[in-house]
């Protein structure tokens, strides 16, 4: 049995490969990025997806198709991919089908730090959740058996401590080879018409109830005798810090987390005096204890934001209600000195535009010097954010709006505002500029359909930014290099602002960091192309 340290993602990886996975699908987020790169690192078939949404389609279609695959996003990922999520509930699946979902207590590379425990209970979904490595491993196993036993896609549950922390971990040899893809026709099981999703969604309660009864004596629930005194119900990372906090409690740490074995939650509190419940996050599992008619003590509301550490335990169990103390402040983060965004900010900031952010690197213009964002709320809201603005400010501050948005974030979901833009434009017309440094930079320099490489940075199609805007109907369209000439493209974005009329313009230049890498792809391809012709292959 072979024994490696690995971080939680790379753990996913491993079982991932270890469990025959067909196929792993996508969107880069921390804290689940390194999870497909690991995997086809491993020799695993890993491909990045244009969104969340798309990537657990495609997942899902594969599924259909008996066969297993793996789907990784982070939290707020989970609310692009959404609408097929609750419906895949109904349809059920063939293959093993497991979607990990990434959340980030504490927000360390978020803008939100929602709780995606409550998808499971929403969506009527199992979840599991590992508190390190080697269970993020067995766990990830231990979706893809559930999900073909139960017909059901299976939600695993990171966080990005448990994502990013190293442990050891004990990868399974020999593990049996999951039965080949094959499509077997069943079309009142995934056709949701009325007619057919009503016995649907009565035949996934039953599921969900015989889980339910499954997880009362389910090995992945583990109860560890101790002090009767003291009895403390967790799960996650969280288990750890308990563990290490009151290592003489008694110990109800669940893996399923969803749905919850009531009938053993009941009898472990009935065995301790004081029961208390220690979740990281929103009060989730106390809530749904309480809701049961199970006496159980909560942590204070304070204790519901970032993350929960051995320190914050000691004082949720000792009922310490004095005020935290502040985190010491760490350096604010900052566009690196040569990125290619400053020019493009500068010119907004001496103009003094009205300016709709959006996700990515480029989202650090808020902070001085240029304080360049006035808005930024989710992945592509930038373009419809503007829109609106336009739509409702007298003209003179109309004219001052623009939306700036990322490549990789223009594919991933600007698509559908650039149609709303010429679709229903504004009096005073409107002003995109897309930031295209060639790479999704933030999560690590990841590609995307715009970089025309795959995951593993081989060539394929790639997709024309300027294109798409000039097919779609957006007549004015410049593709421009905001370094190579930062006073061109001031007057430029003067001209355009004051043209009552829709305007994209590209701004490309390529990341200073992925630079040398980008180079590197493209030696590769034209040394593969030049090979294939010299043999005659092209």
């Amino acid at each position: 049995m072979e024994r490696r340290l690995l971080s939680g993602d790379e753990a996913v990886a491993a079982a991932a490969k270890d469990g025959g996975v067909h196929l792993g699908t996508g969107y880069p987020g921390t804290p689940s990025t390194e999870i497909l790169e690991t995997f086809s690192t491993l020799g695993g078939r890993a491909q990045w997806a244009p969104n969340e949404k798309v990537a657990l389609e495609v997942a899902l279609g594969a599924a259909f198709g008996g066969a297993r695959a793996l789907v990784t996003m982070k939290h707020v990922g989970l609310n692009v991919a959404a609408d097929p999520l609750f419906t895949s509930a109904y349809t059920g699946v063939q293959g093993g089908l497991v979607i990990v979902s990434a959340d980030d207590p504490g927000m360390a590379s978020s803008q939100n730090e929602q709780d995606n425990r409550h998808y499971a209970e929403a969506a009527g979904l199992p979840m599991l959740e590992p508190s390190d490595s080697q269970e993020a491993y067995d766990l990830a196993l231990a979706a893809f058996e559930l999900s073909e036993r139960w017909q059901l896609p299976v939600i695993l549950r990171m966080t990005t401590r448990v994502c990013h922390s190293k442990s050891i971990v004990a990868r399974r040899a020999g593990l049996p080879a999951p039965k080949a893809p094959a499509f077997v026709r069943d079309i009142k099981a995934r056709v949701m018409i009325p007619a057919y999703a009503r016995p649907a969604h009565r035949a996934l309660r039953k599921k969900l109830e015989g889980l339910r009864i499954y997880n009362e004596s389910s090995p992945l629930n583990v109860w560890r005798e101790g002090s009767k005194a003291l009895g403390v119900i967790t799960s996650g990372v969280t288990a750890r810090h308990v563990r290490e906090a009151a290592p003489e409690a008694s110990l109800l740490e669940l893996k399923t987390v969803y749905p919850l074995p009531i009938d053993k939650l009941r009898a472990f509190a009935g065995s301790v005096e004081r029961c208390v419940v220690v979740e990281e996050g929103d009060p989730i599992l106390e809530v749904a204890i309480r809701a049961a008619g199970i006496p159980v003590e909560g942590k204070p509301a304070a204790f519901r934001f970032g993350e929960l550490s051995v320190e914050r335990v000691r004082r949720i169990l000792a009922r310490d209600p004095r005020p935290e103390p502040e985190p010491p402040k760490g350096k604010a983060p900052a566009l690196c000195p040569a990125c290619p965004y400053h020019p493009v900010y500068a010119a907004l900031h001496k103009l003094d535009c009205i300016v709709a952010g959006d996700i990515g690197c480029y989202t650090l213009g808020v902070l001085p010097p240029y304080q360049g964002i006035d808005a930024c709320v989710a992945m592509g809201a930038s373009v419809g954010m503007g829109l609106g603005l336009r739509h409702v400010l007298p003209e003179q501050e109309a004219r001052r709006v623009v939306s700036i948005i990322g490549d990789s974030t223009f594919v991933h979901s600007g698509l559908s505002g650039l149609v709303e833009m010429v679709y229903n434009p504004p009096p005073t017309g409107h002003v995109l500029i897309v930031l295209d440094n060639g790479t999704t930079a933030m999560t690590g320099q990841q590609e995307h359909p715009g970089t025309g490489r795959t995951l593993a940075h081989e060539p394929t199609t790639k997709v024309s930014i300027e294109g798409l805007a000039r097919a779609v109907g957006v007549r004015s369209v410049d593709v421009v290099d905001p370094v190579a000439d930062p006073a061109a493209f001031e007057k430029l974005l003067a001209e355009r602002l004051a043209a009552p009329v829709l305007s994209v313009i590209v701004a490309r230049r390529p990341c200073i960091l992925a630079a040398p890498n980008i180079r590197r792809y493209e030696q590769a391809a034209e040394a593969k192309r030049a090979a294939g012709v010299e043999a005659g292959n092209v």
